[in-house]
């Protein structure tokens, strides 16, 4: 069974946040929930809101509920979302560029076993 969770028009630009999902891929979810627990980094907190959310999701499922024991983070991907263009006044009459990029995170967990 899978469960998923996306976070959607975050504020954190992408190449931030998938230094973070690139650390739990392939983690079971309650060790890579407690690995984004001790990041400083503001990364880490969205990235641990949407795996808790992934993890609620997999906990309440109607027809196979999942216990979170046995959960493995399946994919985290981070997708660039809509930039922000804003401009800023610079010396002698010109204009700098400002992009506030935004981001969507997708966290998908499994409890299926690998078969290799």
């Amino acid at each position: 069974m899978e469960a998923r969770a996306i976070s959607k028009y975050l504020r954190i630009s992408a190449f931030k946040a998938r230094e973070v999902t690139r650390l739990i891929q392939g983690k079971p979810a309650l060790e890579a929930l407690s690995t984004v627990e001790l990041m400083p980094r503001k990364a880490a907190r969205l990235v641990g809101d949407t795996l808790r959310s992934a993890i609620a999701n997999a906990e309440n499922h109607e027809r196979t509920p999942a216990d979170p024991s046995a959960l493995v983070v399946k994919e985290a991907v981070v997708g660039e979302g809509p930039t922000m263009k804003r401009f800023r006044p610079k010396a002698r009459g010109m204009a700098g560029r400002i992009r506030k990029r935004t981001s969507h995170i997708r966290i998908i967990l499994s409890d299926e076993v690998k078969r290799s």
